[in-house]
C-alpha cells in the first residue's frame, strides 16, 4: 500500500468505528455516565486503570467502582470517611483489588487538593506526553502507599507502553464531534497525544507495516506515534479506532 492508500484505508476504518456505536462495548462508556467535569474524569480515570481482560467484566466491574462511590465519584474522592473506604475493601478486578482502589480515591485526593486536579497535572509542559504521565505517576504516589498498587499506573519511562493511561487521555483530550471521546480538557493539544499500543492495535499495526518492534513497549509506541503522526499530525491517535476496530471486530 502507498502512503496515500494506506491513509484513505485508516482513514476510512476511522469513520466506520468512531461513532457512538462504539459505546456501548467500549469503557469509555462509564465518563459518559456523568456530565460534572470532575466526575467525568474520576470516572474515566479509574475504568482506564482497570481496563484489562474481558471488556464485559471491565465494564461491569467499573460500574461497581462507581456504585461504591455512590455514583458521585468526585464527592466521595473529595469527603469520604474511613468507614466509606472500609466498603471498598472487598472490591476485586483480577489483580486490581480493594487496598489498590483505597489507594487510589487517596492518591486522586491529593492529586485535587495539592495539586489542581488532574488536567492541571497533565497539562505541565514535558518534553513528551510520556514524561507528563511519568510525572503524574510520581506524584500520585507522594503520600504514603503501598507499594503492590504502584504497578497500577505504568511508567513510559520504564519502558511501559502505558496503554491504559493513553487510552485514558484521548478519551479527556481528543475532540472527535461524533461523541465517542470526551474532549473535556482544552489546555492540551490532541497532537501530543499517543495512541493505546495494546495486543489488537499492535498487530493489526504490524500487518500495515506502521510498526517494526516485536514487543508492545514504549519503543514500539514511539515507532507507532511517528508513523501515525506522518498520517494525521494534529490527530494521531484517531487511528485508535481503526486500529482496534480492524483487531477486535474484524480479526484483521
Amino acid at each position: 500500500m502507498t502512503h496515500s492508500e494506506l491513509k484513505e484505508f485508516l482513514d476510512e476504518k476511522v469513520e466506520l468505528y468512531n461513532n457512538p456505536n462504539f459505546i456501548e462495548s467500549d469503557p469509555i462508556q462509564i465518563p459518559h455516565l456523568y456530565s460534572f467535569k470532575e466526575d467525568i474524569e474520576i470516572a474515566g480515570f479509574l475504568a482506564a486503570t482497570i481496563a484489562w481482560g474481558n471488556r464485559k467484566m471491565i465494564i461491569n466491574n467499573a460500574k461497581k467502582m462507581m456504585d461504591l462511590m455512590g455514583n458521585s465519584p468526585y464527592d466521595f474522592v473529595m469527603n469520604h470517611s474511613e468507614l466509606q473506604l472500609e466498603s471498598l475493601e472487598n472490591f476485586v478486578h483480577r489483580t486490581f483489588n480493594g487496598q489498590d482502589f483505597v489507594g487510589f480515591v487517596k492518591g486522586l485526593q491529593h492529586i485535587y487538593q495539592n495539586h489542581n486536579g488532574l488536567e492541571a497535572v497533565f497539562s505541565k509542559q514535558n518534553p513528551t506526553m510520556q514524561h507528563t504521565i511519568s510525572e503524574f505517576k510520581q506524584l500520585f504516589f507522594e503520600i504514603p502507599h503501598l507499594s503492590r498498587t504502584e504497578k497500577h499506573i505504568s511508567d513510559p519511562l520504564n519502558g511501559s507502553a502505558a496503554k491504559r493511561i493513553n487510552m485514558y487521555l484521548r478519551w479527556m483530550i481528543r475532540k472527535d464531534n461524533k461523541g465517542v471521546d470526551l474532549g473535556i480538557w482544552n489546555s492540551i493539544s490532541p497532537a501530543l497525544l499517543s495512541c493505546p499500543l495494546d495486543v489488537h492495535s499492535g498487530n493489526v499495526a504490524r500487518k500495515l507495516e506502521l510498526l517494526t518492534r516485536k514487543q508492545n513497549d514504549a519503543k514500539a509506541l514511539a515507532e507507532l506515534d511517528e508513523n501515525l503522526r506522518r498520517l494525521d499530525p494534529n490527530d494521531p491517535v484517531k487511528y485508535d479506532f481503526a486500529l482496534f476496530g480492524l483487531g477486535v471486530f474484524e480479526g484483521f
